[in-house]
């Protein structure tokens, strides 16, 4: 049975900063024990969003509710969350011990209640034995447990936490990401995660919420956002793509003098974009009913250690001016069949795999 204090309900926040609008009439739910994250390039809003959840802004309008209470006239530290920020936040003359029982300190906890605290936050983020080192001995891995240490030692309901990885390279950053879900789980605490970095999103999420400009774009699970995207941002920003420009009529696409087959129902005329993710596509040998097909000629191939990148320039006489990008696992039997730079290639897509957005949603 799920503890309802920990939904998170959001109405109609709107927040602005003179003529720019930070937030644009912003609704969402984040359910008990989900780990959600809000995901957006830099300057979309996304940040903004996660300080009116904790508290350190305030909206121009709009409610946020943690469980049946609302929290919006409350100052951070009685919403009884806890926060990691991007810069970890650390006090460099405490040491690990001292910061993460800060919270406690504040709260008044007893030195004894306080120091077991401490030591289980310490062993849940695997810092067993480090309470007494100065933050400046840790390295960014070790302060950014430091961080997270510090947010549960209080075993709060919500933990919001704002692009704790992005200071990490990129190996340890990888590896944090499943430690951070896994601790999720472990913990059961209604997580908000804020990055600009999709594949982290892709990773990490229960649900991602997509913010653009101000305004959430999707809702929904890191597979539904990745094979069916809202609109033409989405389906750029999320995930490597080409996207094709299309036309439909009468609930038939076309790209250039060809016809392409969809399952998808395209009851609207006007320019689309046909999203093709580069590890759907496959060579051809010959067409097939159930794929549509393209025409072009290899203008670059690029080893990338685990997969192999191609660039096709399409036919203009039959797909128009366009590009797109392939991506074959290397080691794959394909492999053997890679056309040179130059040489002449025709791909597949299952017509399954073959989805449309509007051109107009902020497509290029």
């Amino acid at each position: 049975m799920t503890d309802s204090s920990l939904n998170i309900s959001i109405h109609n926040v709107t927040k602005t900063y003179g003529d720019f609008h930070a937030l644009r009439d912003v609704s969402l739910e984040v359910t008990s024990g989900e780990f959600l994250t809000l995901l957006g390039p830099s300057g979309s809003g996304k940040t903004t969003l996660l300080m009116v959840l904790a508290g350190f802004t305030s909206p121009d309008y709009g409610s946020v509710k943690f469980g049946d209470e609302e929290v919006i006239l409350k100052p951070p530290h009685l919403r009884g969350i806890g926060m990691v920020f991007q810069n970890y936040a650390l006090f460099p003359h405490m040491n690990v011990e001292q910061n993460v029982g800060y919270p406690q300190k504040l709260r008044g906890v007893s030195k004894e209640e306080t120091r077991r605290s401490v030591e289980e936050a310490l062993a849940t983020v695997k810092l067993d034995g480090l309470g007494h080192r100065r933050v400046d001995e840790l390295s960014g891995g070790q302060r950014q447990r430091v961080a997270l240490a510090r947010a549960i030692v209080f075993k709060p309901k919500i933990l919001l936490m704002d692009e704790p990885l992005s200071a990490l390279d990129k190996k340890l950053r990888e590896e944090m990401q499943i430690e951070l879900r896994q601790l999720h789980d472990s913990l059961n605490m209604t997580t908000v995660y804020v990055t600009h970095d999709q594949k982290e999103a892709l990773t990490m999420s229960d649900r991602i919420a997509v913010i653009n400009e101000g305004q959430l774009m999707q809702l929904d699970t890191p597979n539904q956002i990745y094979r069916n995207p809202n609109n033409a941002f989405i389906a750029d920003f999320i995930g490597e793509s080409s996207l094709l420009s299309a036309t439909v009529k009468k609930g038939v696409a076309s790209l250039g003098s060809s016809e392409l087959k969809a399952t998808q129902k395209l009851d609207k005329d006007g320019e689309f974009l046909l999203v093709i993710r580069p590890e759907k596509l496959f060579i051809a040998d010959k067409k097939s009913n159930d794929s549509n097909h393209f025409e072009g000629i290899v203008e670059d191939s690029i080893f990338q250690g685990e997969s192999q990148l191609m660039v096709i320039k399409l036919d203009p006489k039959t797909h128009g001016d366009q590009s797109l990008r392939m991506r074959l696992p290397n080691g794959s039997a394909m492999q053997e069949k890679l056309p040179g730079i130059g040489e002449k290639i025709t791909l597949g897509l299952k017509i399954a795999d073959s989805y449309f957005v509007e051109k107009s949603h902020g497509g290029s």
